[in-house]
């Protein structure tokens, strides 16, 4: 009776473990799909990094595409390659974005279409200046066959791509021919290990569920004040379209001004992702330089040209100079300033900076923490703001990858490499230059 209990036992493991090896396998190896064009390559590469159309395996035959996928794969890094014909089923302009969105995963894709070659990158993995840069290199010299340009390109992304393969990939030891044992033991912890990586998973993505709300909340209190600031300012000025005086430029000045208004209110009821914040304070910034249009028209002086806004607090208005100033134990920085800081400066006083509320009490918006960064980012823009913060406690962490993919550098949409977000991307964030990615279809194709 024992006997036979163990027996049954053991069948019963058995059946289970040979039921993940099936789902394993199935993974592995996909049915044929009745799918052609971009669908076809999209659901090839939802299962695997590489795809060759079978019109183009003269170009990568199987062996060579087995092997790049499996170099891919081995990285464990979100980067897709399709090898296609040159058919008007696939055109030129539209063949990259169009393969992004029917994949529908973050991450690097790069297409050898006929003779020529193009990429692109949502920014969460990679940002559009290494696209280029890389699609450049791949494309440089004579004209190489698809192997080398492919594997030259890969060897290159694998060591800078963001993220994680996707999912849907499986795992990359139950090849085809793989002994039977090792097949029984990746079934065993698909079957013991699954349920605790895909509760890693979720518990990860909650976490960052958790900070992104948080840094919306903390970040909503801060606009909030600055999108009535700008409201009293429109009131301060009290104009009226029809008073004795005005003329069309000073009443397009205040159109803007009012348009502005609106659009930072539409904006912040809207946000979803910190980095969209950035949108509110370009607006708000717009709006003041229109402001400042206006009342200069109105007094009879020349039209101001624009300027940052006061960087210790962009309430204070634009700029009307620049000083020199440092952070606690920093160092010394040229930094835009409002006429009345400047004067405190001069005078040897703090000026008014603007505070927000931590954990710790009121400080610096400077040295309050990562998601100021969108905010600040409005309005000084991201070509002078590393400059500025140097030394800050935003400073730092700005230069950092976690807050690239998190706050300032990521898509805006919360999705990392290797995620899957279907259509929902945007196009301008996909590549270098659109879905440019480096230049077009032009490595030597006569394209």
């Amino acid at each position: 009776m024992r006997t036979r209990l163990i027996s049954i036992r053991m069948g019963s493991l058995m059946s289970g473990l040979l039921l993940a090896l099936s789902v394993t396998a199935l993974a592995v190896a996909p049915q044929a799909s009745a799918a052609t064009g971009v669908a076809a390559v999209a659901e090839a590469l939802k299962e695997g990094p590489v795809y060759v159309d079978p019109r183009a395996e003269a170009q990568l035959p199987p062996a060579e595409a087995e092997a790049l996928a499996q170099k891919i794969k081995d990285a464990g890094k979100p980067v897709f390659v399709a090898v296609l014909p040159a058919t008007a089923e696939f055109p030129e302009d539209k063949v990259l974005g169009a393969v992004r969105t029917e994949t529908g995963i973050t991450g690097l894709y790069a297409i050898r279409l006929g003779d020529g070659f193009k990429a692109g990158a949502d920014r969460a993995v990679m940002p559009a200046n290494a696209v280029r840069n890389l699609t450049d290199a791949a494309k440089t010299g004579a004209p190489v066959d698809a192997t080398t340009q492919l594997n030259n390109f890969v060897d290159q992304a694998l060591s800078q791509a963001r993220g994680s393969a996707p999912a849907s990939w499986g795992s990359t030891g139950a090849e085809e021919g793989a002994p039977v044992g090792g097949l029984i033991a990746l079934g065993a912890v698909a079957v013991i290990g699954g349920g605790g990586a895909y509760a890693l998973v979720r518990r990860n993505r909650k976490k960052k569920e958790e900070t992104r709300r948080e840094a919306i909340e903390r970040l909503g209190v801060v606009v909030d004040e600055d999108i009535t600031a700008f409201g009293e300012e429109l009131e301060r000025l009290d104009f009226h379209p029809g008073e004795p005086g005005a003329d069309d430029a000073m009443r397009k000045d205040y159109e803007q001004g009012l348009d502005s208004y609106d659009k930072a209110k539409q904006i912040m009821g809207s946000v979803q992702y910190p980095d969209e914040v950035k949108g509110v304070t370009q607006a708000l910034e717009d709006g003041r330089y229109a402001l400042a249009r206006l009342d200069a028209r109105r007094q009879g002086k020349p039209v101001p040209e624009r300027r940052s806004p006061c960087f210790f607090d962009p309430r204070h208005g634009p700029s009307s100079e620049v000083a020199t100033w440092a952070p606690a134990g920093g160092t010394s920085r040229t930094v835009p300033v409002c006429t009345a800081d400047a004067v405190r400066l001069r005078d040897g006083l703090d000026p008014a900076v603007r505070t927000v509320e931590t954990e710790h009490g009121p400080r610096p918006y400077y040295d309050a923490g990562p998601a100021y960064g969108p905010w600040a980012g409005g309005y000084f823009g991201g070509g002078i703001l590393p400059g500025l913060l140097a030394g800050t406690m935003l400073g730092s962490m700005m230069s950092s990858p976690a807050y690239a993919a998190d706050y300032g550098g990521g898509t805006g949409s919360g999705f990392e490499g290797g995620d899957v977000s279907g259509a929902d991307f945007n196009p301008s964030d996909f590549g270098g230059g659109g879905f440019g990615g480096g230049g077009g279809f032009d490595g030597g194709g006569g394209f």
